[in-house]
């Protein structure tokens, strides 16, 4: 999994970026300040507007293991089945045609297809139903619609879809432990890909950002039990790899989620700094304040930061591979932009949108989104730079005005509208 080509593929749309940051010296060395550039300055980080302290994050933890056992002996809070309408199909007797079903139908004494008929599930993408079942080895079994046929292969939309029903249930539940089956056979070459988005849409179904609600429903699901898509190290691989995009879709999600008034460039600076510190072993950070910018002459940048009160930070993650052997150099640029006014031009009236342009910074949250997982899968071959101008669009009397004209670090000018 942690391969060159999966990195490259993952990366590939950003190839580019790195030459356009090298010729306009957004990536700059050491030796051209004169100094060591890696927070040297510390971030400037104030007090929260309105005193809003949002409560610690809770990345959920959830450990899945591939099992081959029968499922009728599974043990546990809640055993999900995933089928089709094609697997509810029944025989000249009314008794399930598919073998899975048939034989838990037979161990509940024919209550799943009563159920089934009585709930009017048909096997749908994103239906589900939940049984349950006091005195049974499982205390909940539940039906999940993978769609009206068995998704093809390489299609992990609806395997996704079964995940996301598995977290919902499992919380509305209060399981800690549950089981996945797919009632139809998948083939061999869909196994990995479908297992993975299982685990995938468990771990983003069960996330949900409660830092700033004062109570919530949180889920117990720690352990999840995946039966029938075989065994082995290169199934673990591929279960842990979703486990380490799904961490990296979390952050990106909380960076997002979070009001401007907490989520400020020093905060932003912050979480890449946190980055770095927590894979150190393959990331290093430069990040630069206003100085430091202004001494790269940096106008355009700063001239949009003029207005704010919080003050600019130049973000630069380098992740290189544990082996050191690099064969590819590739670069993300996030738009990082924790909240746009519009400047003299303010966002106003029907249609502008301006409580919603906290999400301007979305572009940054994917890219140290996707720093985070590469910092676990420390794939090989790839060298990657992780690029964010953090800043406010604010409006003052120090704030640049439509008409002004400001000179990038490349030299060019540039007119404000």
């Amino acid at each position: 999994m942690a391969s060159a080509a999966a990195a490259a593929a993952f990366l590939s749309c950003h190839s580019s970026a790195l030459c356009f940051a090298q010729r306009r010296q957004l990536l700059p060395s050491p030796r051209r300040l004169g100094r060591t550039l890696s927070m040297a300055r510390g971030f400037s980080v104030r007090a929260t507007l309105g005193l809003t302290k949002p409560s610690v994050a809770e990345t959920p933890q959830i450990t899945f293991s591939s099992k081959e056992i029968d499922v009728a002996e599974w043990k546990g809070d809640m055993l999900a089945v995933a089928v089709s309408d094609k697997d509810l199909s029944k025989d000249s007797d009314s008794k399930f045609a598919n073998p899975i079903l048939r034989k838990l139908d037979e161990q509940l004494g024919g209550l799943l297809a009563e159920a089934s008929a009585e709930e009017d599930f048909t096997g749908k993408a994103g239906q589900s139903t939940v049984l349950r079942l006091p005195g049974m080895g499982f205390k909940r079994l539940g039906l999940v619609g993978l769609g009206t046929s068995k998704p093809s292969s390489g299609t992990t939309t609806a395997y996704r879809g079964v995940g996301e029903a598995v977290a919902a249930a499992g919380k509305a539940a209060q399981a800690s432990n549950a089981a996945v089956v797919v009632a139809s056979a998948v083939s061999e070459e869909s196994k990995l890909n479908a297992a993975s988005a299982i685990a995938s849409g468990t771990l983003l179904g069960v996330f949900e950002d409660n830092r700033f609600k004062s109570e919530s429903k949180k889920s117990l699901l720690k352990s999840v039990d995946i039966i029938g898509f075989g065994s082995g190290e290169e199934l673990d691989q591929k279960l842990k790899y979703a486990s380490d995009i799904c961490s990296g879709v979390i952050l990106g999600k909380e960076l997002v989620n979070a009001p401007a008034n907490v989520l400020t460039p020093g905060a932003l600076a912050e979480e890449a700094s946190k980055i770095a510190s927590l894979y150190s072993d393959v990331f290093t950070a430069k990040i630069l304040d206003a100085e430091q910018c202004k001494e790269l002459n940096m106008g355009s940048y700063l001239a949009v930061a003029a207005a704010s009160s919080n003050p600019p930070h130049f973000i630069h993650l380098c992740y290189k591979p544990p082996n050191g052997d690099v064969k590819r150099k590739l670069a993300i640029v996030g738009k990082g932009l924790t909240f746009d006014s519009g400047g003299y031009n303010i966002k106003a009236g029907a249609g502008s949108l301006i409580e919603l342009m906290k999400f301007d910074m979305g572009g940054s949250a994917a890219t140290l989104g996707a720093a985070k997982a590469i910092g676990q899968i420390k794939p090989s071959g790839v060298e990657v730079h992780f690029v964010v101008a953090a800043c406010e669009n604010m409006i003052s009397g120090s704030g640049m005005r439509p008409g002004d004209i400001v000179t990038a670090s490349n030299g060019k000018t540039i007119e404000a509208r």
